[in-house]
């Protein structure tokens, strides 16, 4: 069977980079070193359905458009007016309603600033909003970085998320029914239908004489390619996942600025995620430079307290993890997205992920790097066919 193109990685990058490939006319054969595709998107078979970390979309970048002109977000889910009230704040060891007073100054008046590349975002946002409002940002944004200092990297980056996250007005985010898996799921049925070829259980320790799109952890693709420059920062925390009776004081979303832990129910918005009668939550706490994972997983099960009183003994299924250096890209000050790993990388050889040079926030980054990726990979294979993939 012909190929023009290999990708390999079976991840989200992996399969839109394999669609982008082969809506260009390219013949394209996918390698997947596991037993089936979706990566960090992968989430647990029913009846608890639970991702590798936080998982949702907003709909306001590149990626969100090149996913929904195919039709492959499918039916948005969204949780009821009297559980979007269930936001919470963690603030000195107790529940609140409300975050700092800072905090909310920050994210509408002082919203239209512009913070600079070569500055840690503490020192800046400690200038121009105060040190507990710079601090309650950091840490409420953990949810995206998984890092416990997030103010120490750059202030446009950070400040970006933030902006986005915390946007006043009709919020951008987006649940898709089913979840990043029910994407994952359409990913594969598309690229099955336009030809790719999908082996699963192939994992790949050479790379083919021909363009080829490495669409793996960064680790990997660095081993693979015996390019030791292929790293880049990233976050380290650890995750927890609860499945309980409902209880009236469990909250949808919580954030702690304590200590940079996030809380947020899958079943509230999606209640095909857990079995009747029943809340799924999912949980995460960054973990400290030189702490134990052990001691950080304390502070999440205090935490998980606060947000799902009682969870001890009212767990009815419980999962718990640890993400380290695959949480997706963290740029420090003086460095931006352009300064990650470069997607080309010469002689027919291109990346896609999460942690490479393309704009967004986690798997944003892995679609529009994939999309990229994809465009350098049809112009090297000089395929000429039904169309071209357009740069995200």
């Amino acid at each position: 069977m012909r190929t023009d193109i290999t990708v390999i990685g079976g991840g989200t990058a992996g399969l839109v980079a394999a669609i982008a490939c082969a809506e260009a006319g390219a013949a394209v054969t996918l390698h997947e070193a596991h037993s089936s595709l979706g990566g960090r998107g992968r989430a647990t078979a029913a009846p608890c359905v639970a991702h590798e970390g936080p998982h949702v979309f907003y709909c306001d970048g590149p990626h969100w458009t090149w996913l929904a002109e195919r039709g492959l977000t499918g039916r948005l889910v969204r949780p009821s007016a009297r559980d979007l009230l269930r936001v919470s704040f963690v603030r000195e060891g107790r529940r609140t309603l409300r975050p700092p007073a800072g905090f909310l100054r920050m994210i509408t008046v002082g919203r239209s600033r512009t913070a600079p590349v070569d500055e840690d975002f503490h020192g800046w946002a400690s200038r121009h909003f105060g040190e507990e409002a710079a601090r309650a940002a950091a840490r409420a944004i953990a949810v995206v970085t998984y890092d416990a200092d997030t103010g120490r990297l750059s202030a446009a980056f950070v400040w970006e998320l933030v902006r986005r996250v915390f946007a006043p007005g009709v919020p951008t985010v987006r649940w898709v029914a089913g979840g990043w898996q029910a994407v994952v799921d359409r990913l594969a049925v598309r690229a099955r239908q336009l030809g790719v070829r999908v082996e699963l259980g192939s994992r790949i320790s050479a790379l083919p004489d021909r363009p080829t799109i490495v669409a793996t952890e960064l680790s990997s693709a660095r081993a693979l390619l015996g390019d030791t420059s292929l790293h880049w920062e990233s976050g380290h925390c650890v995750l927890l996942d609860l499945a309980v009776p409902h209880g009236a004081r469990d909250r949808f979303l919580a954030f702690d600025l304590d200590a940079g832990g996030f809380h947020e129910s899958y079943s509230m918005q999606d209640p095909a995620t857990a079995p009747p009668g029943t809340s799924l939550f999912q949980l995460d706490m960054p973990v400290r430079d030189g702490e134990r994972p052990a001691d950080a997983r304390q502070r999440l099960e205090r935490f998980a307290g606060l947000t799902v009183p009682g969870w001890q003994d009212r767990a009815v299924w419980r999962r718990q993890g640890t993400a380290r250096g695959r949480t997706g890209a963290l740029d420090l000050p003086g460095l931006t997205w352009r300064d990650r790993p470069a997607i080309d990388r010469g002689d027919g050889v291109f990346l896609a992920g999460d942690m490479v040079a393309a704009p967004g926030m986690r798997g944003e980054i892995a679609i529009n790097s994939a999309v990229r990726a994809a465009a350098g990979a049809v112009r090297a294979a000089g395929v000429s066919g039904r169309g071209t993939t357009g740069a995200a």
